[in-house]
């Protein structure tokens, strides 16, 4: 039997994330890097592969352009900050139209050159 002090189940020891805050810049960083060294990596693998395949001709062609265009592309993609993430702000939304309140017709006045006019 639990008492009181003690929680039925056992306490979690990362704390809740309460917050939409962006990652670290370390943590950026650390993922850019791990990316361009996966992208560098298949570069590696797809020239490998344009040597090994030098007799079809058409597959070491696919191979060797990849081999060249994946350097650009890694650079690109480790220079680049992750997306922001589009955040569901709580915005103004107007009352609808069958909930806005009208004020009585005898209540409407007008303002006309310095007079009120009632409505």
């Amino acid at each position: 039997m639990a008492s009181s002090q003690q929680s039925a189940r056992p306490r979690k020891a990362e704390p809740v994330l309460i917050t939409q805050a962006e990652p670290s810049l370390v943590e950026q960083h650390a993922a850019r890097k791990k990316r361009y060294v996966i992208t560098m990596a298949v570069r590696a693998v797809s020239l490998v592969l344009a040597a090994a395949t030098y007799q079809i001709l058409w597959l070491a062609i696919v191979f060797a352009v990849l081999g060249t265009v994946l350097p650009w592309i890694a650079v690109v993609m480790a220079n680049d900050r992750p997306p922001k993430k589009k955040l569901d702000a709580h915005r103004y939304v107007p009352p609808r139209p069958d909930r806005i309140l009208e004020a009585p017709a005898r209540e409407r006045r007008v303002i006309e050159g310095g007079r009120v006019i009632d409505g």
